[in-house]
């Protein structure tokens, strides 16, 4: 397991700040009870915190008729949509749930090109609301395989203020490879042709460069 570098400013502030309030508590109060248990707690929060950036070691599932899992978190959506941004059409999404307690790391779910890649400023609704998926800050990418088209949308949450995304029109990118972070989570959602066979179920919990989302 590795740490992401999106998390290394972040986990460098905290420690910092951890370490400042320590050790003004360790100085001002005489009370070793309170020293130690400020102690632990920041423990507690700072190896959470540096959860968020974790990138684990995995064995990838690969294949070109195959659309893997963008993130790890819970299948929340599997619906008939209408997409208005880039396909202008009836599409079938399957939106996923990331938790503070998942790693927060973007794949891309197939090879191909990069036809389009914007990001959009908006409110932070909490990732579950209806909404979400259309005025919440979010940052969408399109990858085409000659077989099909897909649109990706990270989205950003009530916790989640940053998205980070790699990727720019006119690049190939290769399955499973980092297309970007949601620092501290969100929701992901997968535009599919309609008619595309889904091969995962509401509430199933899902991962990241493994587990099969549906078949082209």
């Amino acid at each position: 397991m590795k740490i992401h570098r999106e998390g290394f400013a972040t986990i460098s502030l905290v420690f910092l700040v951890l370490l400042v309030i320590n050790g003004a508590v360790s100085y001002w109060f005489d009370s070793p009870a309170l020293t130690w248990s400020l102690l632990a707690i920041s423990v507690v929060f700072f190896l959470f915190i540096v959860s968020f950036f974790r990138v684990p070691a995995r064995k990838n599932t690969e294949g070109g008729n195959l659309v893997i899992s963008p993130c790890d978190g819970k299948v929340v959506v599997i619906e008939e949509v209408y997409e208005p941004e880039y396909f202008k059409d009836k599409r079938l999404q399957v939106s996923i749930f990331m938790s503070p307690a998942n790693v927060h790391v973007n794949r891309n779910p197939i090879s191909g090109e990069v036809k389009l890649s914007q990001y959009h400023a908006g409110k932070y609704l909490v990732a579950w609301h209806p909404k979400s998926s259309t005025e919440n800050e979010r940052h969408s990418v399109v990858i085409g395989n000659g077989k099909t088209d897909i649109l990706v949308r990270q989205i950003a949450g009530a916790l989640a203020r940053r998205i980070v995304n790699y990727l720019k029109p006119g690049m190939q990118v290769s399955q499973n490879e980092e297309m970007g972070f949601i620092k501290f989570g969100s929701r992901v959602d997968l535009y599919l042709p309609l008619g595309t066979e889904v091969t995962v179920q509401l509430e199933q919990v899902v991962k990241g460069a493994q587990t099969v989302i549906a078949k082209i």
